[in-house]
């Protein structure tokens, strides 16, 4: 039986199935936090041949952490797969900061998925089936296709994205990404359509997305994406410059 944070995560992409995108999006900024004025940090270098940008691992919280872990400078951000506003955010942020901040060992960057809806859900479950190494680039490439993502779902009709939401729980998620082309999308990136299927037929880690989402709202008041922490403070800030400037601030630069 689909729990209850699983199941309001369901009814509300029953409700607007096509809508959600935007609405994933917007205030995620806030008054209650801003960034640690520091001053400026030197580089820390990273392993033999290596770069920290290469250094992925998941943590305990679900989240996926990029570089130094024991970078002095922690830049968190909830996102949601769905998200244009997120989206921007990655394509505007992606070189400098795995490049310039996090390559310093000064800046670690973790992402953690807040799901808003299945679709959302889906593609989530999806980046994390392969190694903890992969997951930013796929994430990237979700974030690529949005359009044809929202186009396949919304040719394919609300009936059809009905049916898909009132499969059983270990169904759902390959019904979803039937519709929405994820399965060959990712196929193509390496995440083979047998390994997809068992990702998508654990009902669990479905489930805790969805949690760690509700987790995320009770605990750092979020109310949109992007939303970022810096050092455990939640930033008035969602844009790339913004976020960049907060970084410089708080000793990168």
């Amino acid at each position: 039986m689909m729990s209850r944070s699983l199941r309001t995560l369901a009814l509300a992409a029953f409700a607007a199935p096509f809508a959600l995108a935007l609405a994933a999006c917007g205030s995620g900024g806030s008054e209650d936090g801003a960034a640690a004025s520091g001053e400026a940090l030197e580089k820390i270098a990273p392993p033999a041949g290596t770069t920290w940008a290469e250094q992925v691992s998941k943590n305990a919280d679900g989240g996926y952490v990029m570089g130094n872990p024991e970078a002095p400078i922690k830049l968190v951000e909830f996102a949601s797969l769905t998200c244009p506003h997120c989206a921007d955010f990655a394509a505007k942020s992606k070189t400098e900061l795995r490049e310039t901040f996090v390559n310093s060992g000064r800046v670690s960057y973790e992402f953690r998925n807040y799901v808003r809806d299945a679709i959302d859900l889906t593609a989530a479950q999806l980046t994390r089936c392969a190694a903890p190494e992969s997951f930013f680039a796929l994430s990237d490439q979700v974030f690529l296709n949005q359009s044809a993502m929202f186009a396949k779902a919304q040719a394919a009709g609300e009936a059809a994205y009905t049916a898909a939401m009132e499969a059983p729980d270990a169904q759902r998620g390959q019904a979803i990404a039937n519709l929405t082309g994820l399965g060959e999308f990712f196929a193509a990136r390496g995440v083979s359509k047998d390994q997809s299927a068992a990702c998508l037929a654990n009902a669990a880690d479905a489930q805790a997305l969805a949690k760690a989402t509700q987790d995320s709202t009770t605990k750092f008041g979020i109310t949109g994406t992007p939303t970022f922490l810096l050092n455990g403070s939640k930033l008035e800030v969602n844009t790339w410059p913004e976020v960049k400037a907060a970084l410089e601030t708080a000793g990168a630069r």
